[in-house]
């Protein structure tokens, strides 16, 4: 009995040992895990307190783009005013050109009428001209002949052909 109380009491010591250094190692497994559990508190603080910085700039980042994007909303508006305007300027500008080339064109043909009546003009006068100088010469050559006719003595007479009292 004294082997087995002895056995039983090396039994007892070892299960106690084993036990004792299994409360031991979970111990020191728990601070293990307490101060990798700190650790990770602190990580997610700092993490934290950059998200909330990275969010306050992002704001400031939008208060000061808010502006930037109004302006450029204005100016988007306004170029495409501009083009809006452009565009009818050009059309207005188009319908000038067109109205420019049809003035001239008419002006063209005026021009190309009043020459030819002017030129039309000008033959007729010619030719009226010629008329009356053939004209005036067949009066003069009607009046020459009706001259050797007519009584010189007589004063109408003188006065018809042109002849003088001296010339007489």
């Amino acid at each position: 009995m004294a082997k087995l109380a002895a056995f039983v009491s090396l039994l007892a010591g070892t299960v106690m040992a084993v036990l004792i250094f299994e409360a031991v190692k979970r111990e020191l497994s728990l601070r293990q895990l307490k101060q990798r559990l700190a650790n990770d508190q602190l990580e997610v603080k700092r993490r934290e307190a950059a998200i909330v910085g990275a969010k306050t700039q992002i704001l400031t980042l939008r208060n000061t783009l808010n502006p930037l994007n109004a302006k450029r909303d204005e100016l988007s508006r306004r170029k495409s005013d501009m083009e809006k305007e452009k565009a009818n300027l050009d059309q207005g500008i188009q319908a000038c050109n067109n109205q420019k080339v049809e003035a001239n064109k008419k002006m063209a043909e005026s021009t190309e009428k009043l020459n030819k009546l002017k030129s039309d003009f000008e033959q007729e006068k010619k030719k009226a001209q010629e008329d009356i100088q053939a004209l005036k010469q067949n009066i003069l050559d009607r009046d020459r002949a009706i001259c050797a006719f007519v009584d010189k003595t007589n004063e109408e007479g003188r006065k018809l052909c042109g002849i003088s009292e001296a010339a007489r």
